[in-house]
């Protein structure tokens, strides 16, 4: 994680869990272009694309009702990191030349190692979704 700690990635992100509520929900579906874009176009960032995509699918069935069998820690998780890293003025501000995202990265990774087993269940269930419909 370079030079931001394990330790204010988890606090940041246990901070932006606290007020995380399902309007958040909505607001990471309706910029999820714009996330995507962050994701896409930052060094930092782009090795975590994939992830990144299983996180917003995750949010999105949850939302739409179709997957419920996530806690909802796991949902205030992935979207708080995935709105802190859709904020610009965050710990270390993004336009602040290499460092910039180097702190949305250890949020994303720290929120990634936090709930993997919940991550895991969710694309074997997608697995078993995607077979059962072909």
């Amino acid at each position: 994680m370079d030079n931001y700690s394990e330790e204010k990635a988890k606090a940041e992100l246990q901070k932006r869990q606290k007020n995380f509520s399902e309007e958040d929900v909505n607001k990471i579906i309706n910029k999820e272009k714009e996330i995507e874009s962050k994701f896409r176009n930052q060094r930092k960032l782009n090795q975590f694309l994939d992830d990144f995509k299983i996180l917003l699918s995750m949010i999105k069935d949850y939302y739409s009702g179709r997957y419920r069998e996530v806690p909802w820690y796991a949902i205030t998780a992935a979207g708080a990191t995935l709105l802190y890293i859709l904020s610009p003025m965050d710990l270390i501000l993004d336009f602040i030349p290499i460092g910039g995202y180097i702190d949305d990265a250890a949020v994303f990774l720290f929120c990634m190692n936090q709930i993997k087993g919940e991550i895991e269940k969710y694309k074997l269930w997608k697995e078993m979704g995607i077979s059962a419909t072909k």
